[in-house]
């Protein structure tokens, strides 16, 4: 079935009542829509962009407790995130992917190696296992050879994990339609609906069309990241966030060699900074600013920011020398932190926070490690409108996967699929024509993955399918450039877009990419 038929089938569906209507589609509405489809409630989603389009597809891509939390005396929030990640590292694996990081010390250098070492033993005790280890100087540079060698006497060594936050995102949305659910992107909520002063509903509008319908629903559940001030404000509440932007580089692994993630302090203020290895590249980051313009626009790196990170990168791996011209690409994600009155940015709370108002559920901070225990918490929120008798208590979060099989498939190849793809993983190995089983130059991804995701996986826009679906347009030079012809050749008729519709789709992708990805030169 192509896609418009299918978005066609979802917004006729949207006219019927419903017990949960989750407005964003990041990590946070996916979790929500996952478990309440999954306890039997008619659930739906509506995202006014893609799909993980916000901070889900550009933050930092870990899957960790939260290290840095636990000076704070953030212990709670550290232990939870902790679980979580053990959690995801039993049930996602080729999705959600062990890291080990190192922190090197230096003599004369704070934190010094008595306070890590202190935060580390928390650290594993949270988590229910020992991960920790030191290092002295001559293993720590056997380990990681890049490092700065002068003035290094040794490290630490501890365990976190990493994920294709994207994909993450989608794995779940794959789940709740699995289990009944609907979602779509491209809807926007124009507004709240009401019964008897209480919010019973949205007035959605098709992005793609204009078209408008109202949706009746138990319970609206407000997960739309740093807009979600935006729907609240309907309701009269006062402001509850302070978005914050991260960016980050990518480089090519060849470029600063790396076997593991590196954590260290940035010279001029202290910040952590990290570079560990990603999908066959390097990524750096990450910043931690106040983000002042409006959070319904994409965010980008600014040429401050950029500077900040490169020379953490120079103090922290002299000998490699790296360039602007070294960046392969750049993204920024806005972050939904909660205000709570600190000067500085990185020590504002990153707690998740549960409102209700006027009926409405809204459901935001926290972090992508954590979406599980922040979408049951918003259900219980809505308790007395979906009814007592609905089971809360915390359940797998994912049914488990079989790896697909395939004629010279590597089992590195099987389980990445498994992982990205759950139970749908065999039908994009089915899907592959001649050659596609192939991995494309310069990363891991198979043409076959672009196939099925043009074919099955909502994508609406070019750039849907090259930096979300996929990540070739963030993993390759020039936003995959050099591989638009062949990605045309495959993708086109399955998106059923004629040369005049692909040739608009690739000139507004390269301008897009080039505004929000590439490392610009201009002061901004």
């Amino acid at each position: 079935m192509q896609t418009l038929e299918r978005r066609e089938q979802t917004w006729q569906r949207l006219h019927q009542p419903w017990d949960v209507l989750v407005i964003g589609g990041g990590i946070t509405g996916a979790g929500v829509l996952m478990e309440a489809a999954r306890r039997g409630l008619r659930a739906a989603l509506v995202e006014r962009g893609d799909f993980a389009c916000g901070a889900s597809s550009r933050s930092s891509k870990l899957v960790h407790g939260g290290l840095r939390y636990l000076k704070d005396g953030r212990i709670g929030l550290t232990r939870e995130s902790v679980r979580e990640r053990e959690a995801l590292l039993r049930e996602a694996p080729g999705l959600v992917e062990p890291l080990s990081f190192v922190t090197p010390h230096y003599r004369g250098r704070k934190p010094g190696r008595a306070s890590i070492a202190a935060g580390l033993l928390l650290y594993d005790l949270l988590a229910g296992h020992r991960s920790r280890r030191y290092l002295d100087a001559r293993h720590t540079l056997e380990m990681v050879p890049a490092l700065d060698a002068h003035d290094l006497t040794g490290a630490h060594l501890y365990g976190d994990a990493s994920t294709d936050d994207a994909r993450l995102v989608m794995r779940v949305l794959h789940e709740a339609v699995d289990a009944g659910a609907s979602a779509l992107n491209y809807v926007c909520a124009d507004g709240l609906a009401r019964r008897g002063g209480r919010v019973a509903g949205a007035v959605l509008r098709d992005v793609l069309t204009g078209r408008h319908v109202e949706v009746e629903a138990r319970v609206v559940i407000n997960a739309a990241g740093p807009a979600a001030d935006r729907l609240r404000a309907e309701t009269g509440a006062p402001p509850a966030l302070r978005p914050l932007r991260g960016s980050h580089l990518l480089l090519p692994d060849w470029r600063l060699p790396l076997a593991q993630a590196v954590a260290f302090f940035h010279p001029h203020d202290g910040r952590p900074v990290f570079a560990y290895p990603w999908c066959d590249a390097i990524l750096v980051g990450t910043t931690d600013l106040d983000h002042r313009a409006d959070p319904l626009e994409e965010a980008s790196i600014s040429s401050q920011e950029a500077a900040y990170l490169i020379a953490a990168l120079h103090h922290q791996f002299p000998r490699h020398a790296i360039e602007r011209r070294d960046v392969i690409a750049t993204f920024s994600g806005v972050r939904p932190v909660l205000v709570s009155g600190k000067a500085d940015p990185s020590r504002e709370s990153r707690d998740h926070l549960i409102l209700r108002e006027q009926g409405m559920v809204t459901v935001t901070g926290g972090k992508l490690t954590t979406f599980r225990p922040m979408a049951l918490a918003a259900l219980r929120a809505a308790r007395d409108a979906l009814g007592t008798s609905v089971d809360l208590e915390p359940r797998p979060i994912f049914s488990p996967a079989v790896p697909p099989q395939a004629p010279g498939l590597t089992s590195s190849a099987r389980l990445r699929l498994s992982g990205r793809y759950g139970s749908r993983a065999q039908a994009v190995i089915d899907a592959a024509q001649a050659g596609e089983l192939e991995s494309i130059e310069g990363s891991r991804t198979l043409w076959c993955e672009l196939r099925w995701a043009a074919r099955a996986e909502d994508v609406t826009r070019l750039d849907d399918l090259l930096l979300r679906r996929t990540r070739i347009g963030l993993l390759l030079r020039d936003g995959a450039a050099r591989w638009l012809p062949r990605v045309r050749e495959i993708c086109s008729a399955e998106l059923n877009w004629d040369d005049a519709r692909w040739e608009r789709e690739e000139a507004a992708y390269r301008a897009h990419w080039q505004r929000y990805h590439a490392l610009r030169f201009d002061g901004a």
